[in-house]
């Protein structure tokens, strides 16, 4: 499961089980014992659940990298290692 990016005890990754063709383009955050799954784009929930403020985190970061989410999904239905992207500051 590729690790896309961590800030403030988030990880972010895709996990390459997940791109089949049922599946729409997602990326999952996981904080402590919390994780949820969000769309690509749009960073809403999908399943799961985080606390209000790393989920907000997760939002904000999920729309000023949403080029580079796309890549990242695009690279792994290929079967490709994604590039990193930067962690929110």
């Amino acid at each position: 499961m590729p690790r896309l990016s961590e800030f403030f005890g988030i990880v972010i990754s895709i996990y390459w089980g997940d791109t089949g063709p049922h599946n729409a383009p997602h990326f999952h955050a996981r904080y402590g014992d919390f994780e949820a799954v969000f769309s690509i784009p749009g960073a809403d929930v999908l399943a799961g659940h985080l606390p209000r403020r790393q989920r907000r985190f997760v939002e904000a970061w999920a729309e000023m990298h949403a080029d580079e989410l796309e890549r990242a999904w695009a690279a792994v239905i290929q079967g490709e290692m994604p590039e990193k992207i930067p962690p929110l500051r």
